[in-house]
Formats: C-alpha cells, structure tokens, sequence
C-alpha cells in the first residue's frame, strides 16, 4: 500500500508498529554480548557462583547513545509518515 493512499489511521497504526519494530531492534542491539540470564540464575545459599545479569557488552554510554538515535529515527519516520499530503490539505482548505 502507497503512502498517499493510507488514511490517518492506519498512519498511526504504522507509526506505533514502527515504534515497536525499533524498540525490539533497539534491545536486541544494546544486549549483544552481555550475558543476559533469564530463569534460574545458580544462587542458593551453599553456592559460590553468581551469574549477574548485563555483564559484558557495551558501556552504559554507548546504550544510550544507540537509544538516542534510534529515538531520533524513530521520530523522524513518524513525523514523515503522520505528514499530511498536499492534495488533502488543499482539498480542505477550499
């Protein structure tokens, strides 16, 4: 489907999917190599070992740095997306 013939609806639904769409990328980028340990992470009393989640990776200002940018993508895209057209803006006005 063209973006001329989307309706505001459907412009939003596209922009709250692309929200997402960055949102599980954004995620998937800033864990890249942190080890990231869901469930059961081997602490009981008698243990030694500690697992702690986001260990290794990337330093804390370079995830937010990434999430900078993917914010201002992300803004940029929507600002594009919900644009109205000329054609209707003038078909309003008349």
């Amino acid at each position: 489907m063209k973006l001329r013939q989307m309706n505001h609806s459907q412009r939003v639904i596209a922009v709250i999917g692309l929200g997402f769409a960055i949102l599980l990328f954004g995620e998937w980028v800033t864990t890249l190599g942190s080890r990231l340990i869901y469930g059961w992470v081997a602490y009981a009393p008698t243990s030694n070992s500690y697992n702690f989640p986001g260990e290794g990776g990337l330093h804390p200002w370079v995830r937010l740095l990434l999430w900078l940018i993917l914010i201002g993508l992300w803004t940029a895209l929507s600002a594009l997306l919900l644009r109205g057209s000329r054609s209707g803006a003038q078909d309003a006005q008349a």
